[in-house]
């Protein structure tokens, strides 16, 4: 049976410390998750979430594994230092085997505590180019930035948008979408034109969308996540900047969607067939529906493709009694490389990051439509 803990909503005390060794390979598999549950990021980490719980349901019908699974969840609220605390609970005192990140910075900051412990740590919500290869524990399910700019430039310099303008968080994701954009733009036949940095706990945009207005573009990117970026998309529009705006797969939100000012938006997200793929992606989205009574976002997705690839890699050790570690995780993934996942095949490159099919979509009538 499947354990869930989350300690910052029930205030229960810490999990008892769990032993490596002969002895912990009787007991449950730990795995846990730096997701934010507080704080304006907070829906970012109930769709995360979803998609975990869903996986782990999945694992446990389908007796994948021997031993059973405990899902602990801490509070990172989307902020470095909090992320530390709880990444450094999950690997010292619950000595978890496999844990989920999200947020650029937030996983460069506990990148070198999952290191140093050996664990796996998987991230299917943040897109800095920088998380590739951050360690040899440290995995990508989505495609990272650099790779959804060169998916979303072309296409929008082919409908004839040639001047950009950026507004981007003053943190390490909106410093690499700015240095990305620098360097693709020309490729591309296109400019950046104005580049202009937020602070990560801004709400009012009228002086950013003035600066904007200033520089003429065709278009604007926008950098940001969490509620942050509705507001942006509302202070530009509510301040007379009236161009197309793109961005990269944080745009795939519903709180987004149901914004008036965000009509016609223009993003990159990963392409899932629900309909129309595989029994496996059918079956994610069947049962999503009917848990959650909506369609499912490509972060469901992304984080229920982490957990179950927990379990592929865990049932391959399980066939040999091979302990289950970092390194024997670690070593199984670049020994098979390809697993069934919604989507379809996941093909793991030698840094950790999966391969995955882009598109580009835009919001129309609250809905995403596929423009490419």
């Amino acid at each position: 049976m499947l354990e869930f803990s989350r300690r910052a909503l029930l205030g229960t005390a810490l999990a008892a410390p769990f032993a490596r060794g002969a002895a912990a390979q009787e007991g449950p598999y730990i795995l846990g998750s730096v997701f934010p549950q507080s704080g304006p990021n907070a829906e970012y980490g109930g769709v995360f979430t979803a998609g975990v719980q869903l996986a782990l349901q999945h694992i446990e019908a389908d007796k994948l594994l021997k031993r059973p699974i405990r899902y602990i969840s801490e509070d990172s609220q989307a902020l470095p230092q909090q992320g530390v605390i709880a990444m450094t609970k999950l690997v010292n005192i619950d000595k978890a085997h496999w844990t989920f990140a999200a947020f650029t910075a937030v996983s460069k900051a506990v990148a070198p505590i999952g290191d140093r412990a050996k664990t796996v740590m998987i991230n299917g919500g943040a897109v800095g180019p920088d998380l590739s290869g951050l360690s040899p524990y440290f995995w990508n399910v989505i495609p990272l930035a650099h790779l959804e700019t060169r998916a979303l430039l072309p296409y929008l310099v082919g409908q004839g948008k040639k001047r950009f303008a950026l507004v981007y968080v003053d943190d390490p994701l909106g410093d690499a979408i700015l240095k990305e954009l620098g360097e693709q733009l020309p490729k591309v036949g296109a400019e950046l034109v104005g580049s202009f940095s937020i602070p990560r706990d801004a709400q009012q945009f009228g002086p950013v969308a003035a600066r904007v207005r200033q520089v003429r573009p065709d278009a604007v990117y926008i950098a940001s996540f969490g509620a942050q970026q509705s507001q942006i998309i509302k202070g530009l529009r509510n301040n007379g900047v009236s161009q197309q705006l793109c961005s990269y797969s944080a745009m795939n939100l519903a709180s987004v969607g149901s914004l008036p000012e965000a009509e016609g938006m223009t993003f990159t997200v990963q392409k899932v067939d629900y309909a129309g793929g595989d029994a496996l992606t059918r079956r994610f989205a069947e049962d999503f529906r009917r848990a959650h009574g909506k369609e499912p976002t490509v972060y469901n997705a992304n984080y229920y493709n982490g957990c179950r690839l927990f379990g592929l890699l865990a049932h391959e050790l399980e066939k040999t009694n091979t302990a289950v570690t970092g390194d024997s995780l670690k070593d199984t993934l670049h020994r098979l490389k390809k697993f069934p996942l919604v989507g379809g095949t996941g093909e793991f490159d030698a840094a950790g990051n999966m391969m995955a099919a882009i598109e580009v979509v835009q919001w129309k009538g609250g809905q995403l439509v596929k423009l490419a």
